[in-house]
């Protein structure tokens, strides 16, 4: 594993809980966050270990706070990726979609506090973190009518407003955090998606799924099956086949998500070996030819879909609707409570051609979910004030 494991030095102290912060292996981390602890906080697959070895370019910690951490006694881990700011032997510190904390505890300073302290005597100027409450949801249903020229996700009133994430939110600001990006709408300033959209599925039977699904959804998933798409479970092999789609889908939807074939590939390899199944290639096929595949993580009990690619032929035999309707019902098999269809935009435009993408998600009867976003803040000191400055300048320049 590529992640950098830092020699364990003096735990910071959480000067009013006794709860010691340290660097802990792999493997103390995984079995964290398999335990009912550590499942309950609902870890995504960007703060799992073998996420370090996907990402190039950065090092990595494994940090674990609680009663005694190299024992395995928990409450809390966090992946930070550094990437050192070109010309020092300064960092900037990255903790995608984490840390896997409580952030209902009242007294996260308990945690957060020494989390800071140990990145800054690391070398870090600056943090960014990705809290993992929500903020607001609108379901599918209350936005479809409300769709217009100019209009966007928070023009219209959400159907629930998360109480966790409004007093995290309240309480970062009072640190001196800065939500990425500002309080709006947009997703600008934030490296994940800060609207995902997700279709609940805890409690729901098969039958409830399908009538979930709009009416344009149930045709398509039924003229794939009528014309004799073929949806299976590929492998590595398929990846460059995946990649090639990906090309495509690219070009005709007007996207660029800059990833190679190999990072693909590296991505598969360390998920599954984590954990074999972990990231799993669903392929389409018609006619003996691949029209269209996806990908699918899950951890825990949560699914996630991140990536799609699809033909330009043959479109009307639906295999991305087969698709999604198969990985919809494995993730169900599985126990997952929640399939994440990752990333929308937050135009209720039809007229703009991003919008394309979230009416397809809408289709499924799901949820459009704000996160509370990426936070930011430098690490004290004007030097650090002046090196952030300076490295958000030089991210906007690559």
């Amino acid at each position: 594993m590529s992640a950098l494991l830092v020699p364990p030095g003096r735990p910071h102290r959480a000067h009013d809980r006794g709860s010691a912060l340290r660097t802990i292996s792999a493997q103390t981390y995984r079995a964290f966050l398999a335990s009912p602890e550590g499942a309950a906080l609902g870890a995504g697959f960007l703060q799992c270990p073998s996420w370090a070895d996907v990402k190039e370019g950065w090092r990595a910690q494994l940090l674990g706070w609680g009663p005694d951490p190299q024992a395995g006694e928990l409450t809390g881990v966090a992946l930070v990726l550094l990437r050192q700011f070109p010309g020092t032997r300064k960092y900037f510190a990255y903790l995608p979609e984490g840390p896997v904390a409580d952030w209902s505890d009242p007294d996260i300073d308990g945690w957060l506090g020494p989390l800071l302290e140990h990145l800054r005597r690391a070398g870090a100027f600056a943090v960014r973190i990705g809290p993992s409450p929500a903020y607001r949801r609108w379901d599918a249903a209350r936005l479809k009518p409300l769709t217009g020229p100019g209009r966007r996700l928070g023009d219209v009133l959400a159907s629930e407003v998360d109480p966790l994430g409004t007093a995290v939110a309240e309480r970062l600001r009072a640190r001196d955090w800065r939500r990425c990006g500002g309080d709006g709408t947009g997703e600008d300033g934030d490296a994940q998606p800060r609207h995902v959209f997700q279709v609940p599925l805890a409690g729901r039977t098969t039958e409830e799924l399908w009538t979930g699904l709009n009416q344009e959804w149930r045709r398509n998933v039924r003229r794939a099956q009528k014309e004799g798409v073929e949806v299976v479970v590929g492998s590595a092999a398929e990846l460059p086949d995946f990649y090639r789609l990906l090309g495509i889908t690219e070009r005709r939807d007007g996207f660029r998500l800059g990833r190679s074939l190999a990072y693909y590939e590296r991505q598969y390899a360390a998920l599954n070996a984590e954990e074999p199944g972990r990231m799993k290639l669903y392929l389409a096929r018609h006619r003996g030819e691949i029209l269209a595949a996806h990908t699918l993580i899950t951890v825990g009990r949560r699914a996630w879909y991140q990536t799609g690619a699809s033909a330009d032929h043959r479109r009307e035999v639906r295999p991305s609707n087969a698709l999604q309707w198969r990985m919809l019902l494995d993730a169900h098999a599985l126990g997952a409570d929640v399939y994440d269809m990752r990333g929308v935009p937050s135009t209720l435009d039809p007229g703009e051609r991003a919008y394309g993408l979230l009416r397809w998600k809408l289709g499924t009867g799901g949820q459009v979910v704000e996160t509370l976003g990426e936070w930011e803040r430098p690490l004290g000191g004007s030097a650090n004030h002046t090196l952030h400055r300076a490295f958000l300048a030089y991210l906007n320049r690559r």
